[in-house]
């Protein structure tokens, strides 16, 4: 029976992204595709080989992972890493999802039952995490909506969401302020 290994990652258009790949032993060869075409090649000793649309925009690390500067749209698709440890091959496989920028999050807010509630969105293709911070008060929130009781509203007070999706964060703030009826 044959394990096929392949793990879906996330990179982001226009940042720089490095396939997730931890060889232990001492590899002699390394070949890295991408639907079944040769992007680079190395041999121990050699300098590596970068073919097609990477020529210019990849680097291979030691460990045998793979970076692409400048990530693309393009770029997207089943990458391969085949690698030779003078002992046996190895095959890792990976499927690269190539998403737009992280938008910055909008807040909203209303008051209802006593309470201002505060909502934050972001139109984004992937699942975020949301996470609320109220500049008088170091607890963080961890939810897309945040319901504070009016009683407790101070108006100096900012909040700010932060959505995070991968390694990218980005943020909003309003004053507290801004929401009062």
């Amino acid at each position: 029976i044959a394990h096929i290994y392949c793990e879906e990652v996330f990179g982001i258009v226009g940042e720089n992204f490095t396939f997730p790949v931890k060889v232990d032993w001492k590899v002699v060869e390394i070949i890295w595709k991408k639907n079944k075409d040769k992007v680079v090649e190395w041999e121990q000793l050699n300098k590596p080989t970068y073919f097609g649309p990477l020529y210019n925009r990849s680097v291979l690390m030691e460990n045998g992972s793979l970076t692409i500067i400048d990530l693309k749209k393009a770029d997207a698709g089943p990458y391969e890493l085949e690698y030779w440890d003078s002992v046996k091959d190895h095959n890792l496989n990976f499927v690269l999802v190539v998403l737009d920028p992280l938008p910055e999050p909008t807040i909203s807010c209303n008051s209802s039952d006593h309470k201002l509630v505060l909502t934050c969105t972001a139109d984004f293709q992937g699942p975020l995490s949301y996470t609320w911070k109220l500049n008088d008060n170091p607890q963080s929130h961890q939810e897309q909506e945040l319901s504070i009781p009016l009683e407790d509203v101070n108006t100096t007070t900012k909040a700010t969401c932060f959505v995070k999706f991968s390694q990218m964060e980005r943020s909003s703030e309003i004053p507290l302020s801004h929401c009062l009826p």
